[in-house]
């Protein structure tokens, strides 16, 4: 579990193909290690395994299902990433719950200043937006964001001189993809609506209401 709060950026420095899996190799800055053998670690938003520590540098297997459904199957060696090793217990929980499981893959549509900031347009496929709300959360390439607005192709967000600075933001541009992690908790809620199956909700507004939840 992650928190959406990248801690490092780092880099790419070899990718390494097999016939149903890849094993990339990530350099951290300095103070982003001493990593630890069999440690979670966010890369761009995708919870990975690490299988071999030197330092702040690792390796990690990609699965087949992984390198297909998320932006690490066109990874290069140099490519810069955010990274953020787990959540530990106790600890502050600065962004949002982000499990590293990416849902979908969106674009990048604009992104442009505006006064000190900076403001995110992204492009998302329907499973991503439809659990997207004004003021909630959306991970973007791992990185916890506050939707500020949706139209019927994505959402925008407020980006703040910090996140532009110190992640990999201001290295992209309109076109680019971007991993996608909805909210967590709109993916329960959607659940227990029954809208995933389309079959009749187990819970209803109505029920919601007569709790006292709505």
């Amino acid at each position: 579990m992650f928190t959406g709060i990248v801690e490092a950026i780092g880099q790419i420095e070899a990718v390494r193909a097999g016939r149903e899996a890849s094993r990339l190799r990530v350099a951290g800055p300095a103070g982003f290690g001493p990593l630890e053998l069999g440690e979670s670690v966010a890369v761009n938003g995708v919870c990975l395994t690490v299988e071999r520590a030197d330092g702040a540098a690792f390796e990690a297997d990609v699965s087949a299902e992984t390198l297909s459904r998320t932006t690490l199957g066109r990874m290069r060696a140099a490519a810069s990433v955010n990274l953020e090793r787990a959540l530990a217990l106790g600890g502050r929980l600065g962004g949002h719950l982000v499990t590293g499981h990416i849902d979908a893959v969106g674009a990048i549509r604009s992104l442009v200043p505006r006064g000190d900031s900076w403001e995110l347009s992204v492009d998302a496929p329907a499973p991503v937006l439809d659990l997207c709300v004004e003021k909630g959360s959306v991970a973007v390439d791992g990185l916890s964001l506050t939707v500020a607005g949706l139209d019927e192709r994505g959402f925008r967000c407020a980006i703040v001189p910090h996140t532009f600075r110190s992640t990999t933001l201001r290295r992209l541009g309109p076109g680019d993809p971007v991993n996608l992690e909805a909210d967590l908790i709109g993916k329960y809620v959607k659940r227990l609506l029954g809208l995933e199956s389309g079959g009749p909700p187990r819970i209803t507004w109505d029920t919601l209401r007569r709790h006292g939840y709505a």
